[in-house]
This record gives C-alpha cells, sequence and structure tokens, in this order.
C-alpha cells in the first residue's frame, strides 16, 4: 500500500507539471506584454517632456494601444498574460519558499502577493479598455471613491505608502541584482541582462514612488481632486527647470526595464 502511494506521487507532480505548462506559457507573454506597456510608457513619458499633452500612466500607455483592432486583440493577450502571472505568483507564495527561514520565507511571500496584485490591477484595466469602456483617469476614480469611505483619507495614505514601499523595494531589487536569482542565464548574457535589470528596476521603483507620492499628498490635504497616478507626477516634474531632462533619463531606464521584460520571458526560472 505504502509502495502504491509512493509511485503515485512523482505520477501526482508529473501531472501538475503538465498542466502548469499552458500557464507558464501564458505567464511568458504576459511579461512580454508588460514590457511592451512601459515601452509605450516610456514613449509617453518622452512626449512629455518635449512639450507633448499626451498621458503618461500605465492606462493612458494601454489606450494608445487599443486605437486599432488589432491592439485591442493584443490587449486580451494582454490580460491572458496578466492573469497568467498572478496565478503563477500566486501558487509560488502559497507552495513556494519551503526550504527557507521563517522571516525569508514571510518576506518572499510578501513580494509574491505584492507582485500578484500589481498584475492583478494592470490586467483589469486592459481588460476595461479592451472593452471600450474606458472614461476618467481609472487612478482617479478609484481615490474618490476611497475619500468617501470611512477613514477615506487614511485608506488614500496607506495605498500611497504602499506605492512608495513598492517602489523602494523595486529600487533595491534592481541595485541588489536580486532580480538575477529569477532567471538561468548563459554566461554570455549575464552582464548585459544585469545593467539591463539594475536601470530597468530602479527607473520603475522611481516611477512607482512618484505616483504613491501624489497619493499620500492628497491624503494629507484631504483633497479627493488632488492630481494622482503616475501622469499627474510627469507633468509636475516637466514643470520644474531640470525636469525635462530628468524625464528622458526616466523615459530611458523604462525602456531598458521594457528590454529587460524579453530577456526575462525568456529566461525566467519559474
Amino acid at each position: 500500500m505504502a509502495q502504491a502511494q509512493d509511485a503515485g506521487v512523482p505520477q501526482a507532480r508529473e501531472v501538475a507539471e503538465h498542466a502548469a505548462k499552458p500557464v507558464r506559457l501564458l505567464a511568458r507573454i504576459g511579461l512580454v506584454a508588460y514590457g511592451l506597456v512601459y515601452l509605450v510608457v516610456a514613449g509617453l513619458i518622452a512626449q512629455v517632456a518635449l512639450g507633448e499633452s499626451e498621458r503618461a500612466d500605465k492606462k493612458g500607455a494601454l489606450q494608445e494601444i487599443a486605437e486599432t483592432s488589432a491592439g485591442r486583440t493584443l490587449l486580451w493577450v494582454v490580460v491572458a498574460g496578466l492573469a497568467a502571472l498572478v496565478l503563477l505568483r500566486l501558487a509560488e507564495a502559497l507552495l513556494g519558499h519551503r526550504g527557507l527561514g521563517g522571516q525569508r520565507r514571510a518576506r518572499r511571500i510578501a513580494v509574491d502577493v505584492g507582485e500578484a496584485a500589481v498584475y492583478a490591477v494592470l490586467a483589469r484595466s486592459a481588460a476595461t479598455i479592451a472593452q471600450a469602456e474606458g472614461g476618467d483617469s481609472f487612478s482617479k476614480s478609484v481615490v474618490a471613491k476611497l475619500f468617501d469611505l470611512p477613514g477615506g483619507p487614511f485608506l488614500v495614505g496607506l495605498v500611497g505608502a504602499a506605492l512608495i514601499a513598492a517602489g523602494g523595494y523595486a529600487v533595491v531589487h534592481g541595485a541588489r541584482r536580486s532580480f538575477l536569482r529569477d532567471l538561468a542565464l548563459p554566461a554570455r548574457l549575464r552582464r548585459p541582462v544585469t545593467v539591463l535589470g539594475t536601470v530597468g528596476w530602479i527607473a520603475l521603483g522611481v516611477a512607482g514612488g512618484t505616483a504613491g507620492l501624489l497619493l499620500a499628498t492628497a491624503a494629507v490635504q484631504f483633497d479627493p481632486s488632488a492630481p494622482v497616478g503616475l501622469d499627474a507626477g510627469i507633468r509636475a516634474l516637466a514643470d520644474q527647470p531640470f525636469g525635462p531632462g530628468l524625464l528622458l533619463l526616466l523615459a530611458g531606464g523604462l525602456a531598458v526595464f521594457a528590454v529587460y521584460c524579453l530577456f526575462d520571458a525568456r529566461y525566467r526560472t519559474e
């Protein structure tokens, strides 16, 4: 009896691994799509730096893609890929990191859940626009709803603090090159991908931290109409003396992150 049970364990694992293959394929497509979104974001930020009036947040980038029927089809691919990433991140949080110590495992689980939440929000934005239901700014509508809840300013401030923390994590993730542990890179690519990941993750953290800072400011000022989101931060920075130059640097960094996503999709270990 015990031998039969032992024999069934590898078979069950093989079945689970086979079932996960389509999800992993979708996740890799999602990473490519994620990079595409940030490539468009980088282009919009560069336009703002050069005096154009396009939106510069993620949903604005998705709206840019959705202007054609082919773009709307691509958005559904984005939704599917990001949904697969959500599933994989949650599965890793629930079942992975068993060999780590208590504190290290808790940190990795928190990172997995946080990444799943980011992918889920972006997937929802993509689905909304693909269905032609886009309208007012997604971030502003969410903030207005939060302000209407009991303890609304506290909730908005909490979201802002979470975004600032996530931005800080991305900066540290890039500076410490922690992203390399998720990649199985050939030796010839290790150095260039390390540079791409370091620059890209730091730029991503700066962008996310900017959005969080605006949310925290709106919470402190108790102003539901305050400009929030990455696009508002980009426009505010563009008005500063050295703003356009800094925006071009940020745009370049996010474009680098977009290229890094291609290598992430190809060489990710999970």
